[in-house]
């Protein structure tokens, strides 16, 4: 071991998909390389009828195992033959996914590495010391707001679940602003 004096350290809790939306949507999740992700067939097919996901959605691997995913869902959404060299480049990015989370699995030290004065919510200021009185996300989120600032907890939630093993709350419809003006429309539409 080797010590090194500094003033500050900042420290991540890893790569977690953003599944938020396929969440909303009722998308079958599943757990896997300590995080959810969304849950596909061979064909990228959600088990909702006409939903597909690719990339980040099903797990961290890359940006070439994401156009790999995406060109399957695109043929199998159009109901067109899937072309075997995306199959082929899918399986080898697959591969590249098991050993980038193999390389960059957290270590349970991490867990002990906080101090009371430490940032966990860099959005809100909000310290370890403050986190440890709460039982789970949702009441420290309500006493503390963690998670409520600007990434909506996007940063501190993959660090509360690791530290804390809480549950981020699932995001809720919709998942980025709209204009009034642009709703009413859409009702107006739906009266026509």
């Amino acid at each position: 071991m080797q010590e090194i004096p500094c003033d500050m350290l900042a420290c991540g809790y890893g790569l977690v998909p953003n599944i938020e939306l396929a969440a909303a949507l009722g998308c079958a999740l599943t757990e896997e390389k300590g995080y959810s992700q969304v849950s596909v067939d061979a064909s990228q097919a959600t088990n909702l009828a006409g939903v597909y996901c690719a990339g980040e959605g099903t797990g961290i691997g890359g940006v070439d195992l994401a156009l790999a995913e995406g060109a399957i869902a695109g043929y199998a959404a159009s109901k067109q033959n899937i072309a075997s060299k995306y199959t082929s480049q899918r399986h080898t990015w697959r591969g590249f996914a098991k050993r980038l989370h193999q390389a960059f699995r957290l270590r349970s030290e991490l867990r002990h590495l906080c101090q009371a004065d430490t940032i966990v919510c860099r959005c809100e200021d909000v310290r370890y010391e403050q986190l440890e009185q709460h039982s789970d996300w949702r009441d420290a989120k309500l006493h503390t707001r963690c998670g409520m600032g600007a990434c909506q907890g996007r940063i501190c939630g993959s660090a509360n679940r690791f530290l804390f093993s809480w549950e981020k709350d699932s995001g809720r419809l919709p998942m980025t602003s709209a204009k009034i003006a642009s709703l009413m429309t859409a009702c107006e539409s739906d009266t026509n």
